[in-house]
């Protein structure tokens, strides 16, 4: 059980004005990141069909997308201990921009695994960028609306995942045309490597509030074996896992599901369009969200809220038509606010380990890599429509983690609000 830690709680520097203009800048990032990742929901049809792929192997998308965020977060959160948070944002957008850049020769040479590549580079950069601005934002005001703040950044990311399936089924899918090419993948991503690259440089000018430490004494060699003792941090992963494995789950499988002749007969544009209302609900969700966790614990909304997912995933698996639909999109409003209180409850306390605490959360994020593969297996194996039961099983964790897990060594942790 982890000792006290009210000598290293991690403060920001700066005016209130300034705090309120740093925290605008960062919800662009949620915006990018958020845009970018929900086009693998439409990239992920479209190079099925491109290179006439299997449910299992399209499921590679999300695997080299999210298999970054494992392999990259310990990496990134050591980098922000030696750059910074500004300079790792930087950082994190000129990966984007490299990965983006791949897409055109991948396009060109027409070999799926150089998509892989390119996505593996692109979920990368954004890696980096969520290591930086999560705490970041977390940390940028009074602990007890940390959870607050973090579901408004993230209904900006929302923000940005309902746009994205809108531009990705005009520039991928043409607008509705029948014909799919691989090289119509290459303007979308050009255009967002162009955006990634122009913030860099905006954020370059930028002058930020430093996250500072309240104790300067050098960490000792164990400070890793700390981290790792903090229950809630490791349980808070683990339900980050789930959480993102479920949500990305859910969403890759859309655009296949909705063109079931017994769901709604689709055709992919159609259905690419409807994905946005999958994201859309989760920014209306983040937004509630936001208010609710001033008044409400938050463990209880995210109790809630993950009862009510497994729910409407029920409901979808044994229905048809428009109720299966529906009922599938409405998981996306409780979705909402998962990410963010999880995270919020999983780093409170870490002090001086903030950085690499926020490190295994976003490796967390593997989920999204693992369970669209398990997902994808299921269909192959059965049918899309019964493949959402994999996802209903992790929300039973992400349930048991609010109640129970996210409480796990409270009682341990001082925290001294700065």
């Amino acid at each position: 059980m982890a000792g006290p830690v009210s000598h290293s709680v991690p403060k920001s520097s700066g005016t209130s004005s300034n705090k309120r203009f740093a925290f605008g800048v960062m919800t662009s990032l949620f915006f990018i990141w958020g845009f970018i990742t929900a086009l693998n929901d439409v990239l992920i049809p479209h190079l099925k069909a491109a290179f006439e792929l299997s449910y299992l192997q399209a499921g590679l998308v999300q695997f080299c997308f999210f298999g970054a965020y494992f392999v990259v977060s310990p990496f990134a959160g050591r980098l922000l201990e030696r750059i910074g948070y500004k300079r790792g944002v930087i950082v994190g957008l000129i990966g984007v921009a490299a990965g983006c850049s791949i897409f055109y020769p991948a396009a060109e040479m027409e070999v799926y695994a150089v998509f892989l590549l390119a996505l593996f580079v692109l979920a990368s950069g954004i890696t980096i960028l969520q290591v930086s601005a999560n705490p970041y934002v977390a940390i940028l005001g009074e602990d007890r609306h940390a959870a607050s703040r973090l579901n408004l950044a993230q209904a900006i990311n929302s923000l940005g995942h309902t746009l994205g399936p809108r531009f990705g089924a005009a520039l991928i899918f043409g607008g509705g045309v029948t014909a799919v090419t691989a090289e119509a993948v290459q303007l979308p991503y050009l255009i967002l490597a162009g955006v990634a690259l122009t913030t860099a440089g905006i954020f370059a000018f930028l002058k930020l509030p430093v996250i500072e430490s309240s104790d300067a004494s050098a960490e000792s060699d164990t400070v890793m074996g700390s981290v790792w003792q903090h229950k809630r941090l490791v349980l808070g992963a683990l339900a980050i896992f789930m959480y993102v494995g479920a949500e990305v789950s859910v969403g890759s499988y859309l655009v296949n599901y909705f063109a079931e002749s017994h769901i709604m007969s689709m055709s992919n544009y159609e259905a690419s369009k409807m994905v946005s209302y999958y994201w859309g609900a989760a920014l209306i969700g983040r937004f509630i969200g936001a208010a609710l966790t001033f008044f409400i614990r938050p463990n209880i909304i995210l109790a809630v809220n993950g009862v009510l997912a497994i729910v409407c995933i029920f409901v979808s698996v044994f229905t048809e038509g428009p109720t299966a639909m529906w009922s599938i999109l409405a998981v996306g409003l409780f979705n909402s606010i998962m990410f963010p209180t999880i995270f919020a409850m999983a780093i409170t306390g870490l002090g001086k380990l903030t950085s690499r605490g926020s490190g295994l959360l976003v490796q967390g994020i593997v989920g999204g890599a693992l369970l669209p593969l398990l997902q994808g297996l299921v269909a192959d194996m059965t049918s899309v429509q019964l493949s959402f039961l994999v996802p209903a099983f992790a929300y039973i964790y992400i349930s048991w983690y609010a109640l129970i897990g996210s409480k796990t060594d409270l009682d341990s942790v001082e925290v001294t609000q700065s």
